[in-house]
């Protein structure tokens, strides 16, 4: 059994290798792919906001996986096009990783870890992309609540990514 830890901004420095070892242990990005190259930065990016928090999975003292993400801004949810949210239903937290190494895979450890970073969340809505190519992948987030609203792509030599939006109040 994992055993999340919780980490926020200023915890990056001291957990960033961790994050780009588990993701260099991901079979399925194979490291020539400019778009996976630029893992380190989208670490970066999301690490350096404020309210960022991440959850490492650790079996033991080997990390299983992870998950992290960030509040968006107010009025620059870029998920807006594809979905109209309830009235009130203004904030936003996005998951923008959630990585598991092959060996945890199938035990439970993605739903604990989204879990454990989505727990006590003030926001109103949880927003994630996932490469649309992967309908497991799809059904797996429609178990734990979210609904597609759309597909995106956000950068040119990224996959087409669909997107998904999960109320996180009542």
């Amino acid at each position: 059994m994992i055993e999340p830890r919780h980490y926020g901004h200023g915890d990056l420095p001291h957990i960033r290798q961790v994050l780009l070892d588990i993701h260099a242990a991901v079979p399925e990005y194979p490291p020539d792919d400019p778009f996976v190259q630029r893992f380190p930065w989208f670490v970066d990016q999301w690490g350096g906001r404020p309210g960022f928090t991440c959850v490492i999975g650790y079996d033991g003292d080997e990390p299983a996986g992870f998950a992290y993400g960030a509040p968006l801004a107010e009025g620059r949810e870029w998920w807006r096009g594809h979905h109209t949210p309830a009235a009130g239903a203004s904030r936003t937290y996005a998951v923008s990783e959630l990585m598991v190494r092959p060996r945890w895979r199938g035990t439970g450890a993605a739903g604990r870890l989204h879990d454990a970073l989505l727990a006590g969340r003030e926001e109103d809505l949880a927003v994630l992309l996932f490469d649309a190519a992967h309908p497991r992948v799809r059904a797996l987030y429609a178990r734990w609540g979210y609904e597609r609203v759309g597909d995106d792509r956000p950068f040119p030599d990224a996959p087409v990514f669909s997107v998904m939006v999960k109320p996180l109040k009542p």
